[in-house]
């Protein structure tokens, strides 16, 4: 979790062993997703009411490792398309996370240092890389996939569910 498409489809082709070209094996795997996300969209509880009620009061940013058209898709099949003011996929930064590129572009792109942000993360190299990036994290950590115990220490806060993270963010920031 994490890697850019670049870096994981190299991976896979490298250490893995998979017999295709790192652009083939990034398409198969976002092909499949496309297919799997028009079925179902994975999202947290709560997730598509909590964006709603958070993009009334501040500009907010997709920073995220999956592809650009993973990221275009399941905004349009959730109807939130219209409620990022930015949106970055690590494929259009040099390092996906833990590093903090796709952090730095996504506040670049709000026209807000980085420093008055706030990353809202499920993963360890997410948490890494808002932290990094010198963001607050809030981490929502997901139950089938939690982020390491040192990643959950360096988030300003560990929320159980989204549904709590306006309250949160009111104590962090204040409104644009």
């Amino acid at each position: 979790m994490g890697m850019s498409s670049s870096e994981w489809s190299r991976y896979m082709r490298e250490e893995l062993g998979v017999p295709m070209e790192p652009a083939e094996i990034s398409a198969a795997v976002v092909e499949g997703l496309e297919a799997h996300y028009r079925r179902r969209v994975p999202l947290l509880p709560h997730a598509v009411e909590t964006v709603r009620a958070l993009a009334e009061r501040w500009p907010l940013a997709v920073a995220s490792s999956a592809n650009r058209p993973l990221i275009d898709l399941v905004l349009e099949l959730t109807g939130m398309a219209g409620l990022f003011r930015a949106t970055v996929s690590s494929e259009e930064v040099p390092r996906g996370k833990p590093e903090p590129d796709v952090y730095i572009e996504a506040a670049r792109r709000l026209e807000v240092a980085p420093g008055g942000c706030v990353a809202v993360e499920d993963s360890t190299n997410g948490i890494r890389s808002g932290c990094a990036a010198g963001m607050r994290v809030i981490a929502v950590p997901r139950p089938d996939f939690p982020p390491a115990a040192g990643a959950l220490r360096l988030a300003d806060a560990v929320l159980d569910t989204l549904s709590e993270l306006e309250p949160a963010l009111g104590q962090l920031v204040s409104p644009e």
